[in-house]
């Protein structure tokens, strides 16, 4: 009797160190592929991010802190991917090694091998829904807020002789000259950025730019006054012209993918009661964007649902081993069905808020998916 017992802890020990095995190895192989592809993504990204730099007139400070904030939201978009990639991958290794021939071998049924390797997807679900409802808008609220109070630090630089600026909002400058001596001649200056417009000609100027004050000096010119109807006009020998009261001409606004979940799930409620009152300097809560706010909770809270689905689909590897005729033809069928429940949970969110109709049919997708190939797969492993 004692033996008994003696060998079912020891097959049951045996069965935890091989799960435990198997969970490792998947979570090593998820979190290389994450880093990696992340990674090339956050890069071809932050290329295109340098035009914070090149044309918006902020300094590499302003652009490497954006950049950096935006890596959770990378992150966030390539999780149920790289987790297809990883599980797919390690299964199939294991096949090929005949390690998932241990499994069997303890006495592990595959229902119970697909049960273990779901509580592993929503282990992930959760974390995916932590990081899209909470830690992702937050560093892209935190990047937005960077260059909201970053100035044009980076201005001097975008001056060049022959070209028209338009790096900070209602403000157009041109420099038919740079000379030698750092300073310009010609200098052309289009101010719209307050209710009376105003244009500026100088025969000569300079930058003064550091971290104290930004002030291009302007001398011997004119300056025309643009009232409504009136025009003002007089001349200068020396007038400073302060760039740090103008704004850049980036987007500083937060995007409804940049505020907090809180403030989402409030606008939506105030909507849904008629009530509009929220309105704070981060988000005008209207009935027109009630939509969008619906189509970003989704994202959020919804869509991870769909990583255990793609855990299960994965599981069907198990049911041909490599010895049968068909195992690479199953394996090309799960990657494809796979892949396009992948582009299936991105391609429906944009259309789950056209109608209530649309809606429910985006909410019972994963759901009634999940629970028809799972009785699918218990009865295809049922004889096996």
């Amino acid at each position: 009797m004692s033996n008994g017992i003696y060998k079912v802890k020891i097959l049951f020990s045996m069965k935890k160190l091989i799960f435990r095995k198997f969970a490792k190895d998947t979570s090593i192989f998820f979190i290389i592929m994450c880093l990696t592809i992340g990674m090339i993504v956050w890069t071809i990204q932050a290329v295109n991010y340098f035009d914070f730099v090149t044309q918006d007139g902020h300094g590499l400070k302003t652009y490497f802190s954006y950049i950096i904030l935006n890596f959770p939201k990378i992150i966030h978009r390539i999780i149920p991917f790289i987790f297809f990639i990883s599980l797919f991958y390690i299964i199939v290794d294991y096949e090929t090694k005949n390690e998932l021939q241990i499994f069997w071998t303890f006495g592990v049924s595959k229902i119970n091998f697909a049960n273990k390797v779901l509580i592993l997807s929503l282990i992930l679900t959760l974390l995916q829904i932590w990081i899209g409802g909470f830690f992702s808008p937050f560093s892209q609220l935190k990047a937005r807020e960077y260059l909201k109070n970053s100035n044009i630090d980076f201005f001097t630089s975008l001056i060049k002789e022959g070209k028209f600026i338009n790096a900070v909002d209602g403000l157009t400058i041109f420099i038919n000259e740079k000379n030698d001596d750092g300073t310009y001649s010609n200098i052309f200056l289009d101010d719209s950025s307050k209710k009376n417009s105003r244009m500026i000609y100088a025969k000569n100027g300079t930058l003064i730019d550091n971290e104290n004050k930004k002030i291009f000096r302007l001398y011997n010119g004119k300056i025309l006054n643009l009232e409504k109807s009136k025009v003002n006009a007089f001349e200068f020998e020396q007038i400073d012209f302060n760039l740090a009261e103008y704004s850049t001409n980036t987007i500083l606004h937060p995007k409804i993918q940049e505020l907090p979940t809180i403030n989402l799930f409030k606008c939506a409620q105030q909507i849904l009661n008629k009530n509009i009152i929220l309105e704070d300097r981060s988000l005008t809560c209207q009935p027109n964007i009630f939509n969008e706010i619906k189509q970003e909770l989704f994202k959020r809270f919804y869509k991870p649902l769909y990583i255990p689905l793609i855990a299960l689909l994965c599981c069907f590897l198990t049911v041909v081993s490599k010895n049968n005729v068909n195992y690479k033809r199953n394996k090309r069928i799960i990657f494809l069905i796979t892949f396009f429940i992948l582009v299936i949970s991105e391609g429906s969110l944009r259309y789950s808020t056209i109608s209530n109709s649309a809606t429910t049919l985006y909410l019972a997708i994963p759901w009634l998916s999940f629970i028809l190939i799972y009785i699918y797969f218990y009865l295809r492993i049922k004889n096996v």
